[in-house]
């Protein structure tokens, strides 16, 4: 379970060191086993009251603004580790684990340097937190294009016989073609096989007797060839199609399924590189996130103080 931590703000009478040493006197009294940590803030540069007055909303937007990219983040985390089969990793900020960052937080003065107007730190995080959330948006769109190709691939080979690739089933030995023959791969409802076999000869003139052979056969329905002369194929269709069985289009071509084989197997290679690097990437931005929003209620704190001197 996740810790919990209460930001708290107190007025400094005599000295900062003071006030702590008195807080964790009285904190020890009531409640021993809570620990405090200090949340040390520099001071920023508040500018007027009419900026300041300014900021306070923004500053607040900008906090929901960074978390919601922030749970964003950790969705995509938890749904790209489950696809992967990997464990739950913790998650750090800078290479250190959270709850370390944060009750060892110090301001980044290299990132958000002290002198600058609290507007321009402020902005300049939003700024930041908006290209990561582009960054994600181009990233997941990516990564799904690669995922919803494969998916269709897949419900192609493993769809019923009615509508799936028959490359994986259907082999050359099956297929008869020359000047005037050619063979027919008839999909038939399950139950109507005997049907079929009893019929197909005289669905329309010059079949091959004896000709259909089944090739498979799924939950709802069997795939059978059937031979006939070239010329009278479009009357077999009909006929076909009249009795309820259907007739797939099928040409055999070991260059397009070499072809489609080499299509399939770069699109795994395409979407593990994909989750992979997004994967990595959510992992460091979710700390380069956490990072900043840690700063902002330093931000926050530093408006409330000033606006309470201001009034």
């Amino acid at each position: 379970m996740a810790n919990r931590y209460w930001v708290v703000s107190l007025p400094v009478q005599k000295s900062a060191s003071t006030l702590w040493n008195s807080l964790q006197d009285q904190i020890s009294k009531h409640s021993f086993d809570t620990p405090l940590y200090r949340f040390n803030i520099p001071n920023l540069r508040v500018g007027t009251l009419d900026s300041l007055l300014a900021l306070s909303d923004d500053l607040f937007k900008l906090n929901t603004f960074i978390e919601g990219v922030s749970q964003k983040i950790r969705r995509q985390i938890e749904e790209l580790e489950r696809v992967s089969g990997l464990e739950s990793n913790a998650l750090t900020v800078d290479g250190v684990p959270i709850d370390s960052y944060l009750t060892r937080f110090v301001w980044d003065e290299a990132k958000y340097p002290t002198m600058s107007p609290l507007r321009e730190i402020v902005d300049g995080i939003h700024i930041l937190v908006a290209k990561i959330e582009d960054d994600l948006k181009v990233r997941v769109a990516e990564y799904n294009n690669v995922r919803g190709q494969l998916n269709a691939i897949n419900r192609k080979q493993s769809g019923s016989l009615a509508v799936r690739d028959l490359s994986n089933i259907v082999k050359p030995e099956d297929i008869i073609t020359s000047e005037h023959l050619v063979t027919l791969l008839a999909v038939i409802p399950k139950y109507s096989q005997k049907d079929w076999l009893s019929s197909y000869e005289t669905l329309t003139t010059y079949v091959v007797p004896r000709s259909s052979k089944k090739l498979y056969e799924d939950n709802e329905y069997a795939l059978y060839t059937v031979t006939l002369f070239g010329r009278v194929a479009d009357n077999f269709r009909t006929s076909a199609r009249e009795r309820g069985f259907q007739i797939r289009d099928f040409e055999y071509s070991p260059e397009a399924q070499e072809s489609r084989k080499q299509e399939l197997e770069k699109l795994v290679q395409d979407q593990d590189s994909l989750r992979s690097s997004l994967l990595q990437w959510c992992y460091t931005s979710y700390g380069e996130l956490l990072a900043r929003r840690f700063s902002t209620p330093g931000c926050i704190f530093v408006l409330y103080v000033s606006l309470q001197r201001a009034f």
